[in-house]
């Protein structure tokens, strides 16, 4: 099984459908601090909810259009990647992310960004990767930041959760920004 190191006992991994009761009970015990910024979050509630979410990326990891990954720290799940919208015909990807409170601050999600975003550009020949947050979510904010993601705009009111609608920001960066930053890292 493909594995990538993050340093600190983490390693980014998939998250496959087998795995669904994992991701059901991660899911219920995060499910508060999940659920604001995770569509997901709200209708996964049992392990077949779980399989279903895990099966159609496994459609799309087949398909080459999308991945679900996960983020394991001491071999325990603590968050994850995703790759959507992932077109190798347009060069264009999203990527998204989410952790457990308890594995925030260590970094996590920006070495699991990172890893991605090589390999989305290098291995792949994507031109385009775009991070879509909610503008309150801060600490997502700040991992597009840290990954020199430029902010693009913000489409107001563009989607319902939770009884809401709610705004999202367009961060991205381009290969050839990722490519310059990663040589010259401080600017």
């Amino acid at each position: 099984m493909f594995s990538a190191a993050l340093g600190d006992d983490a390693a980014l991994c998939p998250l496959e459908p087998h795995q669904a009761a994992e991701l059901a009970a991660f899911t219920e015990r995060n499910r508060a601090h999940l659920q604001p910024w995770l569509p997901w979050a709200h209708t996964v509630t049992d392990t077949e909810s779980a399989r279903g979410l895990l099966q159609r990326y496994a459609e799309r990891q087949a398909a080459d259009t999308g991945r679900f990954l996960a983020i394991r720290q001491g071999g325990a799940l603590v968050g994850g990647m995703l790759l959507m919208d992932f077109d190798t015909g347009a060069r264009s990807c999203e990527l998204g992310a989410w952790l457990a409170p308890e594995a925030r601050g260590r970094g996590l999600v920006t070495r699991a960004a990172t890893r991605v975003i090589d390999w989305a550009v290098e291995e792949r020949g994507i031109v385009r990767v775009q991070w879509r947050v909610a503008p309150v979510n801060v600490a997502s904010v700040a991992v597009a930041r840290r990954l020199g993601m430029r902010h693009e705009g913000t489409t107001r009111s563009v989607f319902e959760m939770g009884g809401e609608r709610h705004d999202l920001a367009i961060w991205a960066v381009l290969a050839d920004e990722w490519r310059a930053a990663r040589v010259n890292p401080h600017g």
